[in-house]
């Protein structure tokens, strides 16, 4: 079952296995082996986020450590001095901006530790995701499952209705979520390993080098399920860069379902693969006596899943239904009541188990995209002995008895007794624990939907790279971006836009909240989103200074300043130079070199002479890597000047910026010239003291 290069990856022995029933198990097994780590840690998913509670099923931690990831990270570096810490995420989160903490490098390299690396992984091919959730720590010990390291994932498995701790960073309650790991040991947690290191260098991270196994992090208290067995790694990858397609997961699935003989647990987020509905329905009919039970959540959150990925689900059962096998095949989700309130267990796990013969755990769903279009991983495990049966028909009972209230046991005495498992699923309640019918109603027939859902599940690569090089070349990419910002901050100058930079008009409107404490506030935030739109930066500076007096002026406008740069950015550099590497080549890399060894004189000199918007300024200086100490001392520099002018003689400066002339400019230039002695100075000070940091 499990063969290399067609089914699975690698198969490999692990001395130990554990499955990992909910986030609160995972996330309190994790701990303990991160508190063990000494040399690496691997964490690759689809997302992770600093304020994630790493806490165990008490909902506290009690081991005197930081509860929060981000800060639990940096209390390990400072005590661990061989301690490295890579992180590897998905690189688009704008697309699911709701669930996924903004600018992420920020957050977790706040102590400014070159041990902790984070990375966005953008080598998957346009509307691919890098979907593998992967965790390895000291190349000993490895985690896979559906379960990424963020907010909204915690719970027990007593999915309670509602749950004291159970709630985000902000406080607010969410519902009951259910997710499935299996942690591994051995020669197949050093594979795991080797695909960390695989990815990370994919994605133009760098190369790692191996580390031989140190110590041993598995938890003292975690019993294994498992013990000295064979475990099969497989992968999803699309096809990129050359490099061809993996589709051991679609292929593990289907030889998997093609040994089946009395039942198949399944629990999966997605099911619109029209591939393994046909295979269920090919197995089913050659085994009259086999039975498919499918745990799923009642609904999807999200707008787009509510119409794609319930469409997908409709056409899954269908074809069930057109076959005749709808009475052998059960689709149910969870849901828990405490007599007072009710509620639907959010299902995100991936789990498959095969009779008593296979069990496998990891980030594939059953829908389309994770055959072919993103990457995943999962693990598998084969029974070869009676007592490796036994243990894996118990995890499936443990999964089931969960969702009915009761204990595996009860589950396996039921079975005994030759009830069937879908009977069991769909009548078993205690506790106000039962399973439930979906019912998903109609399809979705808009018009709008009928478009989405090939893009948000396709069975491969959406191929929009080749559409987009034969039709629009990287360096005509780079020229349109360029020429639609000169284009957007003239037209604040040349268009009918030009009416709302008029100093007196906006200075009525800043005067209308003088005298209020939250003044300064909207000042700033009015700078921030004017350097979202380009808006003249130096008429913002005039009429605040004008309109709130020259020292609060000056300290709001420098604030505002200040904010929209740093967040303009943060931008650039999360973004970095890529896309104008393919243009400028090694001129890039030359160019670069020059800008960011003198970066505070650069960025001084270019906020002296408003030749270039002051958006475009921030957003390159993030791009071209400049250090930030050095952009914000350079931006106080050159920018410091102007906003003492201003707060002493107010918006009758505005003009003069606003709307430079050649006379306006010399005379600035005379100005700046002493001004520019001081920054070679600052430059040269603040090089030769980033030398002996």
């Amino acid at each position: 079952m499990l063969t290399e290069g067609k089914t699975v990856w690698r198969r490999a022995n692990a001395h130990r296995v554990s499955v990992l029933n909910d986030g609160a198990a995972y996330f309190g097994t994790l701990r303990r082996c991160l508190l063990a780590a000494q040399r690496s840690v691997f964490i690759i998913g689809w997302d992770i986020h600093s304020e994630t509670r790493l806490v165990g099923p008490s909902g506290k931690a009690s081991d005197g450590w930081p509860e929060q990831l981000g800060e639990l990270f940096e209390a390990l570096l400072a005590r661990r001095p061989d301690l490295k810490i890579y992180l590897l995420i998905w690189k688009w989160p704008i697309l699911y901006a709701s669930e996924r903490e903004w600018f992420p490098a920020l957050k977790f390299g706040k102590a400014g530790n070159q041990r902790l690396k984070l990375c966005l992984d953008d080598c998957l091919p346009i509307g691919s995701a890098q979907h593998q959730k992967v965790v390895v720590v000291d190349d000993a010990v490895g985690f896979v499952g559906g379960c990424d390291l963020t907010i909204r994932r915690w719970d027990t498995s007593a999915h309670l209705p509602t749950s004291k701790s159970r709630v985000d960073p902000h406080g607010v309650p969410y519902p009951p979520f259910h997710d499935v790991e299996m942690i591994i040991d051995g020669e197949a947690a050093r594979n795991l390993a080797e695909l960390a290191r695989y990815r990370w260098s994919c994605a133009n991270c760098g190369e790692i080098p191996p580390i031989a196994p140190v110590g041993d992090p598995w938890p003292t208290d975690l019993v294994p399920d498992f013990r000295d067995v064979m475990v099969g790694i497989a992968r999803t990858e699309p096809a990129c860069d050359g490099r061809a397609g993996i589709t051991e997961v679609e292929k593990l699935f289907l030889a998997s379902i093609d040994v089946a003989e009395q039942a198949i647990y399944i629990e999966n987020q997605f099911l619109s693969s029209e591939t393994i509905a046909k295979a269920l329905v090919k197995r089913l009919r050659e085994r009259p006596a086999l039975e498919v039970l499918l745990v799923a959540p009642k609904t999807h959150a999200s707008w787009l899943e509510a119409r794609t990925m319930r469409n997908g689900r409709l056409a899954f059962m269908k074809v069930f239904d057109e076959a005749g096998l709808r009475d052998r095949v059960q689709l149910l989700y969870p849901e828990t009541c405490d007599g007072k309130a009710t509620a639907a267990v959010m299902v995100h796990a991936k789990v498959m188990i095969v009779d008593d013969r296979i069990l496998r755990v990891g980030s594939a769903n059953l829908n389309n995209r994770s055959m072919g279009a993103d990457s995943e991983c999962d693990l598998a495990i084969e029974a070869r002995t009676d007592a490796e049966r036994e243990r894996i028909a118990e995890i499936r009972n443990m999964l089931l008895g969960t969702y009915c209230g009761v204990n595996a046991a009860a589950i396996r005495e039921q079975l005994t007794g030759n009830t069937s498992l879908l009977s069991i699923a769909a009548n078993l309640s205690a506790d106000g624990y039962r399973l439930r019918p979906v019912e998903d109603g109609k399809p979705d027939r808009a018009e709008i939907t009928q478009v989405v859902t090939p893009v948000a599940d396709p069975p491969g690569p959406l191929g929009l790279e080749r559409a987009a090089a034969a039709t629009f070349p990287a360096s005509m990419k780079i020229i349109a971006l360029l020429v639609g910002i000169c284009l957007l901050a003239a037209s604040w100058r040349f268009t009918p836009l030009d009416a709302y930079t008029d100093s007196e008009a906006l200075m009525r409107a800043f005067r209308s909240f003088q005298g209020s404490p939250i003044a300064p506030l909207i000042a700033i935030a009015a700078f921030v989103l004017g350097g979202f739109i380009l808006f003249p930066v130096t008429v913002l500076i005039a009429v605040t200074a004008a309109a709130l007096g020259p020292w609060l002026g000056f300290t709001s406008a420098a604030s505002g300043v200040l904010a929209s740069a740093s967040l303009i950015y943060a931008i650039g550099r999360i973004r970095g130079l890529e896309p104008m590497k393919s243009l400028l080549g090694p001129r890039l890399i030359r160019i670069q070199k020059n800008i960011v060894g003198n970066g505070v004189m650069a960025v001084a000199l270019i906020r002296m002479i408003p030749v270039a918007p002051f958006s475009l300024v921030n957003i390159a200086a993030g791009a071209m890597g400049i250090r930030f100490v050095d952009f914000i001392v350079g931006t106080v520099l050159g920018m410091t000047p102007g906003l003492l002018a201003m707060s002493a003689f107010g918006a009758q400066i505005s003009d003069l910026l606003a709307r430079p002339t050649w006379s306006n400019v010399a005379i600035l230039l005379i100005c700046v010239t002493a001004w520019l002695l001081f920054s070679i100075t600052a430059q040269f000070v603040v090089t030769r003291l980033s030398r002996h940091s």
